[in-house]
């Protein structure tokens, strides 16, 4: 059954620090105020202790998600959609279907940085046939942009999606050439660019296990 709901693990860390130390001493005292002693000199051995070194702790990479390496397939939902999920259906248009229909398997393929091609695919449990691509369709007259599918080219510019963490949840943001993927009361999914405002839909990825072989 096609899943479309992931699961998020947390690992803390822990550091523990110990440390001891003490210095005794036992001095003779004259009885006689007025008596003088002589100083003892401290023994010193020469050595200079080295300087502890200053280490600019510099963050770890952050890790590809699993679902970004290209090697496994995902459904991908609206982080606040309820029932729905993203279809490329059969007149080629990306949408929100409760359904099993049109192309429900997609598989992020690394391009270049944050750049992906989303690959798609037929089927419940496992992607079959040949993929279909998403790429950006400006309709023209006024209309927004939308995302339709198409024969797979990596040096599309219109195929090339940037998908990043979102800041608000545990979402990904996706875009083309700065316009972002999201949904409208009108137009359903549509591509717009931002201006000044905020990103208004994030996506998960959910985990449906190993893409198709491509060889």
């Amino acid at each position: 059954m096609r899943k479309w709901s992931a699961g998020v693990g947390l690992t803390a860390l822990a550091v523990g620090v110990a440390g001891c130390g003490g210095t005794s001493a036992s001095d003779e005292v004259s009885a006689s105020p007025t008596a003088t002693r002589t100083p003892i000199a401290e023994a010193t051995t020469g050595e200079v202790p080295a300087p502890t070194a200053s280490v600019s702790a510099s963050p770890a990479p952050t890790a590809t998600p699993a679902v970004l390496s290209g090697t496994r397939q995902v459904t991908i939902t609206r982080v606040d959609g309820f029932e729905a999920g993203l279809s490329l259906t059969d007149d080629g248009r990306l949408t929100e279907v409760d359904d099993d229909s049109g192309r429900q398997l997609f598989v992020p393929t690394p391009l270049s940085g944050q750049n992906f091609l989303i690959r798609s695919y037929r089927g419940a449990s496992g992607g079959t046939g040949e993929p279909v691509c998403w790429q950006v369709r400006n309709p023209g007259g006024s209309q927004p942009l939308v995302v339709e599918g198409a024969a797979c080219r990596e040096d599309e510019p219109r195929q090339q999606f940037t998908i990043s963490a979102a800041d608000a949840d545990e979402g990904f943001l996706i875009s083309n050439n700065s316009a972002y993927l999201r949904t409208s009361r009108e137009s359903g999914l549509i591509l717009e660019e931002l201006g000044d405002g905020p990103p208004t839909s994030s996506f998960r990825f959910n985990d449906n296990g190993p893409a198709p072989d491509r060889n």
